[in-house]
């Protein structure tokens, strides 16, 4: 079994990060990341891009897991 190595944490850190906030936006109609870095702001931004990073990046060793 593949050892998560310091990437694979942050990714998977950033995805959980992404998935209870949009848990939050759907539910409650609240977005956190806008409230803490401001309304599309450039930090703001970074995050989401970060997040839609790290889900491709986690979808991608998923699959290579898979194939083991």
């Amino acid at each position: 079994m593949k050892q998560l190595n310091v990437f694979d944490w942050v990714a998977l850190v950033l995805v959980v990060v992404g998935g209870l906030n949009w848990g939050l936006v759907g539910i409650f109609n609240f977005d956190l990341v806008a409230t803490i870095f401001g309304t599309m702001s450039v930090l703001a931004r970074a995050v989401y891009a970060l997040v839609g990073i790290s889900a491709v990046y986690l979808a991608v060793i998923s699959m290579q897991l898979a194939k083991r």
